[in-house]
């Protein structure tokens, strides 16, 4: 317990803390801001818009030229690909899951569904080792998902959130999209690709991607409204959170970045039910206890023995920028340190070949 509070201790006065958990906030109002606004547009072409904008605001301060040509090597091409892919999925599949079964439920069904695919990830592509604590952990999720879904007052139109059962697979998949962008970025940074400028290329890309969604149901996107929404959406939640998380996470722990980020769920829950009216039925309640408790068995810090991993390639090898930047980091491979090298490495050889 000392241990662990020293290093959050070291990491605040190193900086690292205040982003990450000012990042964690932000994406923590995205579900709330979305219902309060109340827009008749399309969740899907907001989310473009959001990706369009906002990844191209992140690009202006964090990608370089050099670094994204390394996102198009062979080694990393595929993975690029992949990570424009799910990024586009979670984008679409969040927003369309907050809307249909509300800001609070909504969140927690897609980071409960986080840990547990990173995991999966970590375990059939690196060969990681799935420790019992992140057993115990994934069973909490699941089974906090299971009691979500049961409706308020017990039967079909209970009145609340859990009524809808499209809402809670769309977390579902926005989730696994999420997990699967985790495993992405590692891989990424594995083949020598800058993790920072694939960041913005993955937001942008995946924006193009949805883009013909605007086109096709443009309606409600000119309203005041929505503008405001896809503004607070692109340069807060998207451009100013990555940034900040960026900046953050390379100065601390993956397990600590993981643990930092509950905030998200957190704040999205105590605004859905303070400020819009939602509430959860009694094994809602619960189910959201066990699913958060599952998230903390899986980010806690573990004790270690012996030499510390190293911090900088811990927090490169876990994922930067995600919307949620961070969940399941506790599956980041102990090798980080020589990751970081032989990343390093690839790099200054790919500048050579040019």
């Amino acid at each position: 317990m000392t241990s662990t509070a020293g290093k959050l201790g070291r990491a605040v006065r190193d900086g690292g803390v205040p982003p990450v958990l000012a990042a964690a906030f932000l994406w923590g109002t995205v579900g709330p801001a979305e219902i309060l606004a109340g827009t008749s547009a399309s969740p899907v072409a907001i989310g473009a818009c959001r990706m369009l904008v906002g990844g191209f605001v992140l690009g202006l301060f964090t990608a370089r030229w050099a670094g994204v040509r390394t996102l198009w090597h062979r080694q990393a091409r595929w993975w690029m690909l992949v990570s424009v892919l799910v990024t586009a999925a979670f984008q679409a599949c969040f927003l369309e899951a907050v809307d249909r079964s509300g800001a609070a439920l909504a969140t927690a069904v897609t980071f409960g569904t986080v840990p547990v695919v990173t995991g999966i990830c970590g375990r059939v592509l690196n060969g990681e080792r799935l420790s019992g604590r992140w057993a115990c952990g994934t069973v909490c999720a699941i089974s906090g998902i299971a009691l979500l879904l049961v409706p308020a007052g017990g039967g079909p139109g209970g009145g609340g959130p859990a009524d809808s059962t499209g809402g809670v697979l769309l977390g579902l998949i926005a989730g696994a999209s999420f997990g699967v962008y985790i495993s992405a970025t590692k891989r990424l940074g594995d083949r020598g690709a800058d993790t920072t400028a694939a960041a913005p290329a993955s937001v942008l890309c995946a924006g193009i991607l949805v883009s013909p969604w605007v086109f096709a149901h443009p309606d409600g996107l000119a309203e005041p409204r929505t503008l405001i929404l896809v503004g607070w959406l692109a340069l807060a939640t998207t451009a100013l959170g990555y940034l900040l998380f960026t900046r953050g996470v390379v100065r601390i722990s993956g397990a600590t970045t993981g643990t930092l980020s509950l905030a998200e769920p957190l704040v999205a829950t105590v605004l859905g039910i303070a400020l819009l009216g939602e509430r959860l039925s009694r094994s809602g309640m619960a189910g959201a206890v066990l699913l958060l408790g599952g998230l903390v068995l899986v980010s806690a810090p573990a004790r270690r023995s012996g030499r510390p991993a190293g911090g900088r390639g811990e927090a490169v090898a876990a994922g930067l920028p995600g919307d949620a930047g961070g969940h399941g980091e506790s599956h980041v491979s102990r090798t980080g340190r020589e990751e970081g090298h032989a990343s390093r490495a690839a790099r200054t050889g790919a500048r050579e070949e040019t």
